[in-house]
């Protein structure tokens, strides 16, 4: 069967593959520890739950308009203006089934053939495999633990050449928990003024997960508002991840742009979710304040016991839920004649033999690390953390 090119370009991530096997094991009845998946173990809060069943009882239960419904846009733009001090009207917001969309919809309207596009690591693996379905050129720029696995403005200008139309990074950061400080943010931004052809795609969904203040977005230096696509949504802030809404705010021709694709895609996402995110872009923080609480003590839990494993090389992160441990010390061990050559190696043994699930760091072009997300609670984090010290500590 010959089927399309293009899905030589692209691969299966390798967090869906880990869930998978997770959820393998566990129909056969053993006992998983999933350190691996990127979702809050929160159910979505009442309130927000309680507008979704008063929507349905309204009937909104019809086609909406493919941007969006207009009151659930001023809703974004309210959220934006009160979190981030950022104006932006309803025609330059376009929301859609998820922020992977949002993300895919932008790429599609921004990058050509032959485009090059910046991506530092490690990153969300999602971004380089839309570049690749768009035949543009994926600029990887590798961001070490020393750094926080963040990109400084030198590495950033000798990235760039004339045929860059794109920067793709994530703050708080998939896969690393990194968060970029108003300062750190300038220092980029003084790059990318010498550049005006250059656009910029900021994922900001971890926005709300974030330990040490006030998120900054990019798009409030300067002038990169101008060419910044903001990405944001409801799943990690609001523990919405199964009601699939995402949406990007962005410079007027790229949000019609966007609008256009998507009506060849999904059209409009659900209408209930749609009513039920005005009320949460609208209302208190209330209870993602407290989901960050119950976070920031598993951060602490987490970070501790990674340190109390010989041979880890782990920094703290500053928002998200992952911690990205540099594990290459491993490399070269072995237990009972299998020998742990790399960090795909090291998670299919910890998977197999500790019965915990975690993401190779290879996925995130980051060969030597590995990802751990602390999103499950504290009973289940604790019983990982023993076995991932008992199992690598087998390993000679």
């Amino acid at each position: 069967m010959q089927l399309a090119d293009r899905l030589t370009r692209i691969s299966v991530p390798q967090t869906i593959r880990m869930a998978k096997l997770s959820r393998e094991l566990k129909a056969q009845g053993i006992d998983i520890v999933d350190l691996s998946i990127g979702e809050p173990d929160f159910d979505t809060p009442a309130h927000i739950r309680e507008a979704a069943k008063k929507a349905i009882d309204e009937g909104y239960t019809h086609y909406t308009p493919v941007a969006g419904y207009l009151d659930l846009k001023q809703a974004v733009a309210y959220k934006l203006k009160r979190d981030n001090g950022l104006e932006y009207s309803p025609d330059e917001i376009v929301v859609s089934t998820g922020a992977k969309q949002s993300i895919a919809n932008a790429v599609l309207s921004i990058v050509n053939p032959g485009d090059e596009v910046i991506i530092p690591t490690p990153y969300w693996v999602t971004y380089s495999e839309l570049v690749k379905l768009c035949q543009g050129e994926v600029k990887f720029v590798t961001c070490g633990i020393e750094n926080d696995y963040k990109i400084t403005p030198e590495q950033l200008e000798a990235a760039i050449t004339p045929k860059t139309k794109l920067f793709m990074f994530s703050s708080p950061c998939n896969p690393t928990g990194s968060v970029y400080s108003k300062e750190e943010l300038e220092a980029l931004a003084a790059v990318f003024e010498k550049h005006p052809q250059i656009f910029i795609i900021s994922d900001e969904i971890y926005e709300y997960i974030n330990y040490v203040g006030e998120h900054t977005s990019i798009a409030t230096i300067g002038t990169l508002k101008n060419r910044t696509v903001i990405i944001n949504g409801l799943s990690k802030g609001f523990a919405m991840t199964g009601w699939r809404l995402g949406y990007m705010a962005a410079p007027l021709e790229i949000a019609k742009a966007a609008d256009m694709v998507q009506s060849q895609f999904t059209s409009a996402t659900c209408s209930i979710t749609q009513r039920c995110a005005i009320t949460a872009l609208r209302g208190e923080l209330d209870t993602a304040r407290e989901m960050v609480a119950a976070f920031r003590e598993r951060r602490a839990f987490i970070f501790q016991a990674l340190k109390g494993i010989p041979g880890l090389q782990v920094n703290e992160p500053d928002g998200a839920f992952y911690m990205f441990p540099n594990v290459s010390a491993f490399f070269g061990k072995s237990y009972e004649g299998e020998k742990i050559n790399n960090a795909d190696d090291l998670c299919m043994f910890l998977l197999h033999k500790a019965n915990v699930t975690v993401v190779s760091g290879a996925a995130f072009r980051q060969p030597e690390c590995i990802r751990i997300s602390y999103a499950t609670g504290m009973p289940r984090i604790e019983e990982g953390m023993k076995r991932m010290k008992e199992w690598l500590g087998k390993l000679s």
